[in-house]
């Protein structure tokens, strides 16, 4: 679809894009520039949000904005025209249009280079929500766009402005202009904390790629005395760390508020909707003993080939669950209502539910049974970055196929977690307390979970759910399973 027109007057219009997998419409939640702005190619103009995830759109050519077409807060269908540029060189027009008047004032976005606008490097709010590991659609490819200054070859050429394109790396003829460092999100935002410039740091990864060390390198000669900001605390069991809670409501105002149910909130509420009324769910559960495992997250902490590395109790219980469903591989699959079909996967997909602001979305680590434990642990970190900085693709919540969800980083037992739709099973895991619990006969203090595992019947009978759940808290009893049954 094209997405800019150019009148005589020498107007430029943007049309609302198809941002996501044939969806129809999209709400803008906020625009970064106003009338009489001077944008550039690549530049990011606003947030959309659809029913998968929120997206900033860059701007495909230089001018200065003369018409914002629809306020903050507004649905608009895709083609629209939500923006138009004076790219003659000449003034913007002294009044904005009616509808752009409503929009609350927002800053200016820099009319800086592409490598500094990028989404990542732009500062996030400080305040986290707890993650709730349950709910949740192309495969995206995990191939790394090329270095700067690399030949793209031609078959290649149209997959890679898709995939740059919303990023700003792209300039209005397709030609590729300068692209921001390699770094993955955990390294980009150790660089954000520390103050460094990414662009200016010398990477020694494989292919360009910078590495902690990298940053921590280009910190150490300029690093004030003044104490870093404290890091997200490893033994938490959330992949993201618990926000404060929200001040109780007041009741001297207005008796009720009414807030919409749109966007990624509203398909999450017809999906889990769904899967409640359609999949006859059955939830197990069992308590176990992890002490052994607590031990080993702490002896992880301290190996060499872990450091940097996101190392927590969640790690060990999706690794534990990657084992039972090796050992019954049954489990992962779903059901096909068209054909009356079980359709059999020999790939884990594995989701990890994130509640964020907008709503709960499960982001997944594609084939995580073929990943070792360094590299489930890379994984973990990124998906949790990505999470934070509201930057989670649909690509990245498609495709799962079983997902855990971590009900105890709110401090409760366990739960009975609903079927993301389109899976076979879902695992809650309960916080992990200091308990009275009989070993070797005596009754002594030991770490101690409940974990539930909620499955679709139709697939899964209670013999195989039971099988899948008691081999997954046995690998958190003795870990050592971990070897011996892998």
């Amino acid at each position: 679809m094209t997405t800019m027109t150019e009148n005589a007057s020498g107007l430029r219009e943007f049309k609302m894009p198809d941002v996501g997998e044939g969806l129809t419409e999209a709400e803008i939640l906020k625009w970064y520039v106003q009338v009489g702005d001077t944008v550039t190619d690549g530049q990011v103009v606003c947030e959309v949000e659809t029913a998968k995830a929120a997206v900033e759109l860059p701007i495909p050519f230089n001018g200065v904005v003369a018409e914002l077409h629809f306020p903050e807060g507004t649905t608009v269908d895709v083609g629209q025209v939500i923006i138009a540029v004076d790219v003659s060189g000449g003034a913007a027009p002294a009044q904005a249009a009616p509808a752009a008047a409503q929009a609350p004032a927002v800053p200016a976005a820099p009319a800086a280079p592409v490598a500094e606008a990028a989404p990542e490097e732009e500062a996030k709010p400080e305040g986290r929500k707890p993650v709730l590991v349950g709910y949740g659609v192309a495969e995206s490819s995990t191939k790394r766009r090329p270095r700067k200054g690399a030949e793209v070859p031609a078959q290649q050429s149209e997959t890679l402005y898709a995939a740059t394109a919303i990023q700003g790396e792209l300039n209005g003829h397709g030609h590729a202009v300068q692209q921001r460092p390699l770094a993955k999100p955990p390294v980009r935002k150790l660089a954000k904390d520390l103050g460094v410039d990414l662009a200016t740091v010398t990477p020694s990864g494989p292919d360009g790629i910078i590495t902690r060390e990298d940053v921590h390198a280009a910190a150490a000669p300029a690093q004030a005395p003044a104490p870093v900001a404290a890091p997200v605390p490893q033994e938490a069991p959330a992949p993201v760390q618990p926000q404060a809670p929200a001040p109780a409501a007041s009741y001297d105002g207005a008796r009720e508020t009414r807030i919409p149910v749109k966007g990624v909130r509203k398909a999450i509420a017809t999906a889990m909707v769904g899967s409640a009324f359609t999949a006859p769910h059955v939830t197990e559960f069992v308590t176990v003993d992890v002490t052994r495992t607590m031990r080993l997250v702490e002896e992880l902490k301290q190996d060499k080939d872990m450091q940097g590395l996101r190392v927590n109790p969640l790690l060990l219980v999706a690794k534990a669950l990657l084992v039972a469903i090796k050992r019954n591989p049954a489990v992962n699959a779903s059901w096909d209502e068209a054909n009356q079909e079980i359709v059999q996967k020999h790939y884990v997909n594995l989701g990890i539910a994130a509640a964020t602001p907008r709503g709960l979305i499960v982001p997944n680590i594609k084939d995580a049974h073929t990943k070792t434990l360094p590299q489930l642990a890379e994984s973990l970190g990124e998906l949790v970055a990505t999470a934070r900085e509201g930057k989670t693709s649909p690509a990245a919540m498609s495709g799962g196929t079983v997902t855990i969800t971590n009900v105890g980083v709110f401090g409760v037992d366990t739960g009975t977690p609903i079927l993301n739709p389109g899976e076979s099973s879902i695992l809650a895991v309960g916080a992990i307390k200091l308990q009275p619990w009989v070993h070797k006969g005596k009754v002594k203090p030991r770490q101690v979970t409940t974990l539930a595992l909620s499955f679709d019947h139709r697939l899964v009978d209670g013999e195989l759910g039971s099988r899948v759940l008691a081999d997954t808290a046995a690998v958190l009893e003795q870990p050592k399973r971990l070897i011996t049954w892998a």
